[in-house]
């Protein structure tokens, strides 16, 4: 059966007019109302012959209809016109089925299918089954944990052809578990099926496949947005993979980045945030460590093909007046060409001078304390980082 490979959307809740590709798993990312679940639903709507649909569906801009239209992966096309109540739809014979879980049911009765197509009823019992193991009246999380199970169900049972539709499928559960259902979705999707998700756990985004990846913004005049990143090279992806953790992931969720060096600026900076009158966190402001220099340039990348406003903070590792090593010459060169000088803040020869630490034991401890000493005056090297940060546009 063939899956979605594109969707247009137009006229839907905050979708003026919206193009998404779609590949075997697509992670929807953005802040609250950008319009992720909006377009989750507009999918459902698609694909579900019986999916409500109403006048508060229609986008407030003076549209008066809605427009739903998608490319199967074999070039045969399906097609929604609504003008609420009524609605035309244009289906194909063979139409993937769809299965929704919304985020408001994810404690309860998971799914919200009273009536699905038939060809979805077999993936439908599975969950239902698996449901019906969590304990009757238990908590949130044992409900939201019967997802995984219905999903190891599914996969055991060799569901095929389905699109799987889930809102925050990251809701309740522990780290862990939210790491080991990444993997399933994932097998689940490799079994022939597609997986749509938006999410706010960075557990749930996989950095070396960047395609995976739909960051969803919100423009005041034009509706949702989407934004699709470049995929890495790659010799990129496994030394991105080596580098990147959940933490570092974080930055796929950031209004603002921070890329610095290593462990002390990481740990130091939102101390200087706070000297300046800032919560870097209230912000949305991410400071990520980069393991090391030489990693900087993939990091700004990926911001840049994200479209996630950074700045890069590094050591010159010379005195004023030096020469660095050659080495050091070619890695701040390349960085000033990746990042750009107006986002480059390199500190003259290197952190613990700026700050005015002298000695290398014990540094992050010593530079930590140093910073969230009440009244501290602060460098104007780091200060100036802070500013970019707070003024670079948020998405």
């Amino acid at each position: 059966m063939a899956l979605l490979a594109a969707v247009r959307i137009r006229g839907f809740r905050s979708a003026a007019d919206v193009e998404l590709e779609l590949g075997p798993v697509t992670a929807l990312v953005g802040e609250a109302r950008s319009g992720k679940s909006n377009l989750l639903r507009a999918v459902r709507a698609l694909l579900e012959p019986q999916a409500p649909l109403g006048q508060e569906d229609v986008r407030r801009d003076g549209a008066t209809a809605i427009a739903v239209e998608a490319r199967l992966e074999d070039g045969r096309r399906l097609a929604l016109d609504a003008r609420p109540p009524d609605v035309s739809r244009t289906a194909p014979d063979g139409a993937p089925p769809v299965l929704f879980l919304p985020a408001v049911r994810r404690g309860g009765t998971l799914l919200d299918a009273d009536r699905v197509p038939e060809a979805a009823r077999p993936a439908l019992e599975v969950f239902r089954e698996a449901l019906a193991g969590a304990e009757p009246g238990g908590s949130d999380a044992a409900a939201a944990g019967a997802l995984v199970t219905a999903l190891e169900a599914c996969c055991e049972a060799e569901v095929k052809g389905l699109v799987l539709l889930i809102e925050e499928p990251e809701l309740f559960l522990r780290p862990q578990t939210q790491r080991y259902l990444y993997r399933r979705l994932r097998a689940f999707a490799a079994g022939g099926n597609q997986v749509v998700y938006s999410t706010h756990a960075p557990s749930l985004l996989n950095v070396a496949r960047l395609e995976e990846l739909a960051l969803v913004e919100h423009d005041p005049e034009r509706g949702t947005r989407i934004t699709r990143p470049r995929p890495l090279e790659s010799d990129e992806a496994f030394r991105v993979v080596s580098e990147f953790d959940a933490e570092r992931s974080e930055l796929f969720l950031a209004r603002s980045a921070i890329l610095v060096e290593g462990r002390t600026e990481k740990l130091v900076l939102p101390s200087v945030f706070a000297a300046l009158g800032h919560d870097a966190d209230r912000q949305g402001v991410s400071i990520v460590e980069c393991g090391g220099k030489s990693n900087i340039p993939v990091f700004a990348q990926i911001c840049q093909s994200c479209g996630i406003p950074f700045v890069v903070v590094h050591d010159r590792d010379a005195e004023p007046g030096e020469d660095p090593i050659p080495a050091e010459v070619a890695l701040n060169a390349l960085i000033a060409e990746v990042v750009g000088r107006e986002r480059t803040v390199v500190l003259e020869p290197d952190f613990e001078a700026v700050a005015g630490l002298k000695g290398h034991s014990g540094k992050p401890e010593r530079a930590w304390r140093h910073f969230s000493t009440p009244g501290v005056e602060v460098p104007e090297p780091l200060e100036r980082a802070v500013r970019l940060a707070l003024e670079a546009p948020g998405r």
